[in-house]
């Protein structure tokens, strides 16, 4: 039976990954643009767990230690020669430390960085002036009562207990890993906190996943629940230990974990409270049966190895949990109308309490359980994250049996009050061959550099841009400008950005373009614009409907561009300034223009494509199924020469995965790929396209992403 419900556990865990993926995120009320990350870290996270980063050693142990005195104040003056550390009661050699403080600003005073992407996440968060807090709003183990009480706690800690520096991440247990995102928008957070709702003992489906096993035991449904939230939990905290070194907190809002229901709530339906359950109309059942002593027994004993799992990956990720139990001072588990005895009752909210107590105290954390003052207990989160030191040692005895090593922290110091995790799981000698194995080579320079460009952070807010790059006349190169609204985070409001002022200069100062897009305003300096910009604005043309697109030509070498965005009454909505090299195309050698990627919906698009060999490309890199690609280029030979083309899809490692067919166009060696996207899984690619001839070989690169 066991295994099969750890079957139904995993089955909902894969469906919720694939379901969630979009409404979990919209819960927190945060942008999260699709954007990939380093193609190195990506690999990685296929191939095994992210391991916490503050690893210098496979025996390197790190320890946050606490040190306060009789007030509850930090101590901040404490040299290493202050702290005695034991392994199993061995002396060990204090050889890293550090007094962390923080007070939620920046060290320097600076402005913090918003989070847009996972590139702001993983810099921002390894700042070591920086407090990074998790909140796992576990609504199926708190009550919909106790849910509305703890709002506003909660609220205020985000709003006023925060710095503005401080990271905090929002996650429900059917939240995908992929979707939690550390933020800085504190009040975007407290409103999505607001609508926090409980759910502990109603079993009625609210999704697909759950509509699933309604019809299963109450007691298996929770069980089911269980193995959501606490594999939810493990995952959280080991990203959280991937992010960086110092401390973090995961503040963990639940009434407790238990296996095992009461007979009067093992209903055998768990969709159909009450029916066909003897027991509803019995306070009595259960009480006294050794029957049933002996199933809570096991039952206990399943649920202390699952939470060991979890306080064992939290102490190698060096996070630690925090339980707010909103219940507050609570006298029972059950409402009255579960009809269920008092003594059974009590027994079991004392067993949900102590499961919070167990993942807190064995993760340097604190349980903040049966208190009114959730405001104060959520306060001394805060201080615990504030000013803790930072002890690192190289255990001597570098265990490898997979057992767990208990670590005291002692200070010569008397009168202080010392608190620090109670020790570690060693590695298996499994883990210890696996982490003393030397690193998969990663991809090469050229596929991570193309990769990276999907999740450039630069200037996301309004609008993308694409700057390709072609042979123009007398010895000039035609550079081509493309920008396209980003749609605005649902639910917001915003200026809508309506054209792009363009500036375009060289090293010493000469204009090569300047003017609007898609209206030319101004004339340029230089040549003027070859083409036109884009069709799609010829009725409004501040109102684009698709990418529009300037052309002009530019002389070889490093050139300086202003990017200034503006809505329909010309105001400034955003400044990007650049530094781009204008490549020079008519060397004796084999050379590609940039490959424009253009994109058809359906059928009317694509045949409207083909048709138009003057087609505006897309600036975006990120795709749907549905899409169909065609990406066109022109090569350049010596002389009179025609290079041989080619053209392959790459995965995100770089390694071939298909050989694309090129077709050659009209003109002066234009070639043409038409890549449908319907056969490809969600993921990151690369579309390779190589010339050979008499001058050599040259290649591009062109990144994307395909979502679902």
């Amino acid at each position: 039976m066991k295994q099969h419900v750890r079957r139904i556990i995993l089955a909902a865990l894969l469906a919720a990954c694939s379901i969630f993926a979009v409404g979990a995120r919209a819960e927190q009320a945060q942008s999260k643009p699709a954007q990939a990350p380093p193609a190195g870290q990506a690999q990685q996270s296929e191939q095994q767990p992210p391991q916490p980063t503050f690893r210098t050693g496979i025996n390197f142990v790190r320890v946050d230690v606490i040190v306060t005195d009789k007030k509850g104040d930090a101590v901040a003056d404490l040299q290493p020669g202050d702290f005695e550390v034991t392994e199993d009661n061995k002396p060990q050699k204090v050889e890293t430390f550090k007094l962390i403080h923080l007070t939620g600003s920046t060290e320097t005073g600076e402005q913090p960085r918003q989070i847009r992407s996972d590139y702001d996440e993983e810099s921002e968060a390894a700042r070591d002036d920086v407090r990074i807090f998790a909140i796992l709003l576990d609504d199926y183990h708190v009550r919909l009562g106790n849910s509305m009480a703890v709002r506003e706690p909660l609220a205020r800690f985000i709003t006023q207990q925060l710095g503005p520096a401080d990271l905090v991440a929002l996650m429900y247990p059917l939240t995908p890993l992929s979707d939690v995102r550390l933020s800085r928008d504190h009040e975007a957070l407290a409103a999505a906190v607001r609508k926090f709702e409980g759910r502990k003992y109603d079993y009625r489906p609210r999704n697909d996943i759950e509509e699933q096993y309604s019809m299963y035991p109450a007691s298996t449904v929770e069980q089911i629940r269980n193995g959501v939230t606490l594999t939810a939990l493990r995952a959280l905290v080991t990203h959280m230990g991937s992010l960086r070194e110092g401390r973090k907190a995961v503040i963990l809002v639940s009434e407790g974990f238990t296996n095992m229901l009461p007979p009067q709530l093992r209903d055998p339906i768990a969709g159909l409270p009450g029916v066909g359950n003897p027991a509803r109309g019995n306070p009595l059942a259960g009480e006294g049966d050794p029957n049933e002593q002996r199933a809570q027994f096991f039952a206990d004993a399943d649920m202390q190895q699952d939470l060991r799992e979890i306080y064992s990956a939290a102490n190698r990720s060096n996070t630690a949990i925090y339980a707010l139990d909103p219940r507050g001072l609570a006298v029972s588990e059950f409402d009255i109308s579960q009809n269920i005895g008092s003594r059974i009752d009590r027994d079991y909210l004392q067993a949900t309490m102590d499961t919070l107590r167990v993942l807190a105290d064995n993760t340097d954390g604190r349980a903040i359980v049966n208190r009114n003052d959730l405001d104060g207990g959520l306060q001394q989160i805060v201080r615990d994250s504030s000013a803790y030191y930072l002890l690192g040692y190289n255990s001597t005895q570098a265990p490898t049996d997979g057992k767990f090593h208990e670590i005291k922290v002692r200070v010569r110091r008397p009168g202080l009050q010392v608190r620090a995790r109670k020790g570690y799981w060693a590695l298996t000698p499994e883990d210890f061959k696996r982490a003393a194995a030397p690193p998969r080579p990663g991809p090469p320079a050229a596929v991570e550099h193309a990769l990276a460009s999907i999740a450039e952070p630069v200037r996301g807010r309004f609008i993308r841009t694409w700057f390709g790059t072609s042979r123009g006349e007398n010895g000039k190169t035609r550079v081509t400008f493309v920008w396209e609204s980003i749609p605005p985070v649902p639910g917001t409001t915003r200026d809508e950005p309506a054209r792009v002022a363009l500036m375009a200069t060289g090293a010493d100062g000469q204009a090569y373009f300047r003017g609007n897009v898609p209206d030319i305003a101004l004339a340029s300096a230089a040549s003027p614009p070859v083409a036109p910009a884009s069709s799609s604005s010829a009725s409004d043309p501040l109102a684009p409907r698709g990418p529009s697109r300037v052309v002009f030509d530019a002389p070889p070498g490093r050139m300086q561009v202003r990017i200034a965005v503006q809505n329909a009454r010309s105001q400034v909505l955003d400044i990007d300034d650049r530094s781009l090299v204008v490549p020079d195309l008519t060397s004796p050698q084999v050379q590609l223009s940039t490959p424009a990627v253009l994109r058809a919906a359906n059928a009317r698009e694509l045949q409207a494509i083909t048709k138009d060999p003057d087609a505006v490309p897309t600036a975006t890199r990120e795709f749907r199924r549905t899409d169909r690609l065609l990406i066109r280029f022109h090569t350049y030979g010596p002389g009179s020469s025609t290079p041989d083309t080619s053209a392959r899809l790459l995965n995100r490692a770089g390694g071939a995965m298909a050989t694309l067919p090129v077709q050659v166009l009209a003109g002066p060696a234009a070639h043409q790929i038409d890549l449908p996207l319907s056969g490809l899984a969600s993921g990151e690619y690369l579309i390779e396209v190589k010339a050979q001839g008499q001058g050599g070989e040259a290649t591009e690169l062109v990144p994307i992403k395909v979502g679902s």
